[in-house]
């Protein structure tokens, strides 16, 4: 009896069928490992630091290093108080924050709820190219040109300071608050708008009273996001700011951040595994703990406004 020229097709079936089985299993162990590599990194990150540190603490005590109003570990007569690098680094990003949150937010609104779609499809990508810009580019503007600017305003304006240094930051950081509120608005359901419209309200109350509280958690994001982005820039304020570790809260008035500082020592001859430079993952380590906070607020955050819209 002859066998069928179509006597061959389940084989070939079960033969594509374990291919597409075998592809998608690679599919997923390759995902799965940029999962885990992304968390690798950030566990051998801490690791770094936690063990770097703990060799700057066997010389330093943790209440001097939290307490003490003075930072110059360079100096002879040294002292290792972090609060004057804290203090302005929450300076800076304060400033920042007060600049780009309330523009972002008001841009995304317009972007979400006013603009034509090809105003939003054009101007959209244009605003995020501010992202694109180098940093030191930011920084010399912000020496250059917007501190000559606040001197007319401020005629005992020092050359550097904290001021400038944050306003810079906040045009820096508004692409981040105004991209990602918008998608957050842009998430809210259309029925929502319509059940608005229906009672009678305006497009800038519908705007503002119903979508930008239904999309709050999308919006803390982008308010984190923001903060995150403002607490950890590096070259503005070693640019802008100065480079002396001053107590103040003052914004007119130069200091040193975190990030200056490491950039600082990490530009210096400072002998791998002195005290001078082991400082520089004590301050990373600050620095961590202080986006880790603000991270886990935030968290909170979206959380509780999720469950209320």
């Amino acid at each position: 009896m002859n066998r069928s020229p179509s006597a061959p097709a389940p084989r070939s079936a079960f033969s594509r069928k374990a291919g597409r089985r075998l592809r998608e299993r690679a599919v997923e162990a390759a995902l799965f490992l940029a999962a885990f590599s992304s968390v690798a990194i950030t566990a051998a990150i801490v690791s770094v630091l936690l063990v770097e540190s703990a060799v700057f603490f066997r010389e330093v005590p943790l209440s001097s290093f939290l307490t003490d109003t003075q930072w110059t570990p360079l100096f002879s007569d040294a002292h290792f108080g972090i609060l004057p690098l804290v203090s302005a680094t929450l300076v800076v990003a304060g400033i920042a924050c007060v600049a780009a949150i309330p523009i972002g937010t008001l841009i995304a609104v317009w972007l979400s709820e006013y603009a034509p779609s090809m105003a939003r499809e054009t101007l959209k990508p244009a605003l995020e190219m501010l992202s694109a810009v180098p940093t030191v580019v930011y920084g010399y503007f912000a020496l250059l040109f917007v501190t000559p600017l606040l001197q007319a305003v401020v005629p005992d304006l020092p050359g550097f300071n904290m001021l400038s240094a944050g306003l810079v930051i906040g045009l820096m950081i508004i692409p981040y608050v105004s991209s990602v509120s918008e998608d957050a608005m842009k998430a809210v359901p259309m029925h929502l708008r319509e059940a608005s419209y229906a009672l009678g309200a305006t497009r800038l109350q519908t705007s503002f009273r119903v979508v930008l509280p239904a999309a709050f958690s999308g919006v803390a994001s982008a308010f984190i996001l923001g903060f995150s982005r403002a607490v950890g820039e590096t070259m503005v304020v070693a640019i802008a700011a100065g480079m002396q570790p001053n107590l103040t809260f003052d914004p007119r008035q130069p200091a040193e951040t975190i990030t200056a500082y490491i950039v600082q020592v990490s530009l210096g001859d400072l002998p791998h595994g002195s005290v001078g430079y082991q400082t520089i993952f004590a301050a990373g380590l600050t620095l961590m703990s202080m986006t880790l906070v603000f991270n886990i607020a935030g968290h909170f955050l979206r959380r509780r406004f999720r469950e209320v819209y």
